[in-house]
């Protein structure tokens, strides 16, 4: 994984670019190519991002390379994993199916996976907003022993079964990515569909996204960008099987769809005005698949993501 200052270098890169793009006038334009070309020039950074403005893309820019070995360059429609942005997509199906009835908020995981300790006093609402205590099994030394290999739900289930609860549910937050783990299966039990396709049918089929699905192993033929650190050189990054983050983080997408489908989840496109003030309801900080970040004066939502070397922001 990257180090805790290159994610914070990354990061600021990030929130920096966003900032000085969202006037999307020709002065930020050229100081943003001037800060891109720089990078690339020194092969210090690969990536890409988009701007949104008035819902149309207004700026777009790829850097580096979709393989580096193979000198296969990145461009607009280079595809990356996103990591915890599909936590966004899961909370919002989840809110979908509250709205037709199929699921409450304050159901409690027995009724789906009794297995879990705690599970007959943890709500969805509280794993929604990282409140239910259930440990993040990402956190541990023996994930990287098994996260390249495929896992089923029911193995998955017992690595999310096995730890003691980090905490009793409802009494604070902390990130789990097993609360969105499970929220995804939960998904999928519902509706008696699998993730992808209910991705496609409910976002992104509905939406007009056509470079955002379920991700498999990567492949450069359908121009997806492998991952890698950089080091003294780009070294590619060990790659997780997606079955593993599931709904937590297994999606794969370009800057250009995310600003698409983060547009119409806050138009009314997706869920209704009340499911959208819910997500971005904060409790100790978190939303209901939403953060809350700092632009000026003025109040952003979104979320970051990380997958083995990927990172991300919305």
């Amino acid at each position: 994984p990257l180090t805790n200052s290159m994610k914070k270098l990354v990061a600021l890169l990030i929130w920096t670019a966003s900032s000085l793009a969202v006037l999307a006038q020709v002065p930020q334009q050229v100081k943003l190519d001037s800060l891109f070309d720089r990078l690339a020039e020194k092969d210090k950074a690969m990536g890409s991002m988009a701007v949104m403005k008035d819902g149309k893309i207004t700026y777009t820019r790829a850097i580096g390379f979709c393989d580096y070995d193979a000198r296969i360059p990145a461009d607009a429609l280079t595809k990356y994993r996103i990591g915890s942005i599909s936590k966004v997509f899961t909370a919002t199906m989840i809110f979908q199916l509250v709205e037709e009835n199929k699921l409450q908020t304050d159901m409690t995981l027995d009724k789906f996976f009794p297995q879990v300790p705690n599970a007959a006093q943890i709500t969805l609402d509280q794993m929604l907003c990282h409140r239910s205590g259930i440990h993040n099994f990402t956190n541990d030394s023996l994930y990287e022993t098994y996260m390249t290999r495929p896992m089923s739900h029911e193995e998955m289930l017992q690595v999310i079964a096995a730890p003691k609860p980090d905490f009793e549910p409802g009494t604070k937050a902390s990130y789990s990515n097993a609360n969105f783990v499970l929220l995804g299966y939960i998904l999928e039990k519902v509706t008696g569909k699998p993730y992808a396709t209910l991705l496609q049918e409910r976002i992104t089929g509905r939406i007009g996204l056509k470079d955002t699905y379920y991700g498999g192993k990567t492949a450069a033929a359908n121009r997806e960008a492998a991952s890698y650190t950089y080091l003294t050189g780009w070294i590619k990054s060990p790659e997780t099987d997606m079955c593993i983050p599931g709904g937590a983080g297994a999606l794969v997408s370009t800057p250009s769809d995310l600003v698409t489908f983060i547009r119409a989840l806050f138009t009314g496109r997706l869920v209704s005005e009340q499911s959208l003030e819910k997500m971005k309801t904060l409790t100790d900080g978190i939303g209901r698949g939403l953060f809350q970040f700092p632009f000026e004066s003025r109040k952003a939502y979104g979320h970051n993501g990380g997958i083995d070397g990927f990172l991300s922001s919305v």
